[in-house]
């Protein structure tokens, strides 16, 4: 594919000039692309221009910290495929400060909703993403499913799952001018969420997503705001075989980086 067939993939599937969206990605999914991650992202900033806003997740999952490193925002590579890694070291790309789930942004609002990430919360109120979903923000999936939505872990978030906390690691990061601070985090839950982790909900976003090809892509564009009613429903209620919050037992875990909450 070339860049120019991909945005024409992306502007049917609904993307347009002003448009603000996070974008889970798999480069291989396409097939051959001509110019590779660039030509993906070359193709999503020309649609959405300055005056809209391109996010990514900019993740590590403690990758730095399994080997003896800390995250270092200028240095530590995502380990959410070749775009993100690819878009995060770009010129005018915004990266937040979190030590295992930082984000990237591109466009009019990415230092808005990258900056101050360290003083709110992973996925939370004040997130990057919820700063997204309060503009009125998309979520795009390129070649993957929604086993790769991290919006989810925002609506588990904000409807007080009781698997996570909050604010419940801390860990040393590197910032830009080279200093280190301690920062918090999210502490992960102790097992598993089928309702998000395996994303039993899906079927449920047919309701409002929309789906299309772009070369041999599976591609899906859905509203935020729309997402978060679906999945907040299904956590709250449960689903066949998956039981709501409320009566789940799951707990987040207790590991070397826990702290009290705060």
């Amino acid at each position: 594919m070339t860049k120019d067939e991909l945005k024409k993939g992306f502007e049917a599937l609904g993307l347009h000039k002003g448009m603000k969206i996070i974008v889970h990605s798999s480069l291989s999914s396409f097939g051959y692309v001509e110019g590779g991650a660039d030509a993906v992202i070359d193709a999503l900033m020309e649609i959405l221009t300055e005056e809209g806003t391109l996010m990514m997740p900019s993740f590590n999952h403690e990758a730095p910290y399994n080997v003896g490193k800390i995250f270092d925002v200028r240095e530590t590579p995502t380990t959410n495929g070749l775009i993100p890694d690819t878009f995060w070291r770009r010129e005018g790309v915004f990266r937040s400060i979190n030590p295992t789930h930082a984000f990237a942004a591109w466009g009019d609002k990415a230092q808005y909703y990258t900056e101050d990430h360290q003083k709110t919360s992973a996925m939370g109120e004040g997130s990057p993403l919820d700063r997204l979903k309060n503009d009125g923000g998309y979520c795009l999936l390129l070649g993957v499913d929604y086993t790769r939505n991290t919006f989810h872990h925002h609506v588990e978030t904000m409807e007080g799952a009781p698997c996570l906390r909050t604010r419940g690691e801390e860990y040393p990061v590197r910032l830009a001018d080279g200093s280190e601070v301690m920062a918090h985090t999210w502490s992960w839950r102790n097992g598993f969420c089928p309702i998000d982790d395996a994303a039993a909900y899906a079927p449920l976003m047919a309701a409002i997503d929309r789906k299309g090809k772009v070369g041999d892509a599976v591609c899906t564009l859905y509203k935020l705001s729309d997402g978060y009613e679906i999945i907040s429903k299904a956590l709250l209620q449960g689903l066949e075989g998956a039981l709501p919050c409320s009566r789940c037992l799951v707990r987040p875990r207790i590991c070397r980086w826990t702290v009290e909450d705060k």
